[in-house]
């Protein structure tokens, strides 16, 4: 049985991804706090298909 409450991989990167990180200035602001404290993802990717 699948549990009640699961995200959507659209969902989760079109709110969390790169590319929406990087259309508003907050999203450019994270990306650069991310980049400047050395993270190896600065936002979410999707995992390769199969």
């Amino acid at each position: 049985m699948k549990r009640t409450l699961e995200g959507t991989k659209r969902k989760r990167q079109n709110t969390s991804g790169f590319r929406a990180r990087m259309a508003t200035d907050g999203g450019r602001e994270v990306i650069n706090r991310r980049r400047a404290k050395g993270r190896h993802k600065l936002a979410i990717t999707q995992k390769e298909r199969a």
